[in-house]
C-alpha cells in the first residue's frame, strides 16, 4: 500500500508536509538542530527579525500556568543583519524550508526589514502585527481591520516573497482581521498568536511578570485556537497556518479539520525538542489508519 501523500500546497509554497514550527519557540532552527532533522519539517518559521536588535522586556520574563505558559520576552532577537549573516546560511545547508517572522514598531520599519530579506531561500515572510505601533500610542497593528489592511498593501508593495500575516486573537471578531488581511493582498494567515494574560503572586503580592501582562500559550489556549481557525476559514479564501496549544498529532488533525492547510508547533517545544517530528509521524498513520490518501483531503473537512 502506499503511503500517504503529505504534501502541502499552499498556493505560494509547496511543503513537505504540512507541519511547521511557530516563531518564538524554536529560534532560528540550529538551537533545535542537535535534537531532530529539521529538514524533515514543513518549514521553520524563524523568531521574530527587526530592523535592529532588540533587548526585549525586562526579567522575569516567564510564568508557568496550568496547561500553559505566559511569556512577555518582548521579541528579543539580535536583527536581520545578524539574521542574514549567521541564521540565514545555516538554515539554508540544513536543507531547511524558511518562513521569516518579521517584527517592528513603525511601518517603516517593517518596510525595512522586508526589503532586506530578498534572498532566494527564503520561501515566504509571516508578519507578526501584534507588536505595539508607537504611531498609533501604542496600539497593536492588528486589532484594528482599517490597520491590517494598510500594513498588509505596504508590506506586499515592498517584497516579492509571499506574505502571510499573523493575527493576534485579543479582538472581537477574528474574521474581519482575517478578511482584512486577504483584502490587502496578504497570500495566507497565521493564528493564533498568544492570548494576552496576567499572574500574580498571592504570597509576595506582587505581579509574576516584570511587564505585568504576558502571553498565554500551550494546551490551554488550543480550544480558542480551533474556534478562531474555523471562523476565519470560513471568512476568507487564502490558505491558514493553524496554530495554538497544538501538543500532539491530534491537536493538528483537529487544527485541519477546521479549515487550516498546515500547523504550526509552538510552546510544545520547550518540553519536547521532537513534537513537530511525532507530529508529522502521527498525523502520517492517522491518514493510512483512515484510508485517507492525500493530507489536503481533511482540510476543513468538518463543517
Amino acid at each position: 500500500m502506499n503511503r500517504p501523500d503529505l504534501t502541502t500546497d499552499l498556493g505560494f509554497v509547496t511543503l513537505k508536509n504540512p507541519v511547521l514550527t511557530a516563531s518564538g519557540t524554536f529560534g532560528s532552527g540550529e538551537e533545535y538542530s542537535d535534537f531532530i532533522d529539521i529538514s524533515r519539517l514543513g518549514a521553520v518559521i524563524t523568531k521574530g527579525v527587526s530592523r535592529t536588535p532588540w533587548e526585549g522586556n525586562e526579567s522575569p520574563r516567564i510564568a508557568e500556568t496550568p496547561s500553559g505558559m505566559l511569556n512577555s520576552i518582548g521579541l528579543e532577537n539580535p536583527g536581520v543583519d545578524v539574521f542574514l549573516k549567521r541564521d540565514l546560511p545555516f538554515l539554508k545547508n540544513a536543507g531547511a524550508t524558511v518562513g521569516v517572522n518579521v517584527c517592528g514598531h513603525t511601518e517603516d520599519e517593517y518596510v525595512d526589514v522586508v526589503k532586506r530579506l530578498d534572498d532566494p531561500a527564503i520561501a515566504f515572510l509571516e508578519i507578526n502585527i501584534s507588536c505595539p505601533n508607537v504611531k498609533a500610542g501604542a496600539l497593536a497593528f492588528g486589532t484594528d481591520p482599517a490597520e491590517v489592511e494598510k500594513i498588509t498593501k505596504l508590506i506586499k508593495k515592498n517584497t516579492r516573497k509571499p506574505v502571510v500575516m499573523k493575527l493576534t486573537p485579543n479582538v472581537t471578531d477574528i474574521k474581519e482581521i482575517a478578511k482584512a488581511a486577504e483584502a490587502g493582498g496578504a497570500d495566507g494567515i497565521s493564528l493564533i498568536n498568544t492570548i494576552t494574560g496576567m499572574k500574580i503572586d498571592v504570597e509576595k503580592q506582587t505581579f509574576e511578570l516584570a511587564n505585568k501582562t504576558g502571553g498565554l500559550s500551550g494546551p490551554a489556549i488550543h480550544p480558542v485556537a480551533v474556534r478562531m481557525v474555523y471562523e476565519a476559514a470560513a471568512a476568507v479564501k487564502i490558505p491558514i497556518i493553524g496554530m495554538g496549544g497544538i501538543s500532539d498529532w491530534k491537536d493538528a488533525v483537529e487544527m485541519m479539520l477546521a479549515g487550516a492547510s498546515a500547523v504550526a508547533v509552538g510552546a510544545a517545544n520547550f518540553y519536547n525538542p521532537e513534537a513537530a517530528i511525532e507530529i508529522i509521524d502521527g498525523i502520517e498513520k492517522y491518514l493510512d489508519d483512515h484510508d485517507i490518501d492525500r493530507v489536503s483531503d481533511i482540510v476543513g473537512a468538518v463543517h
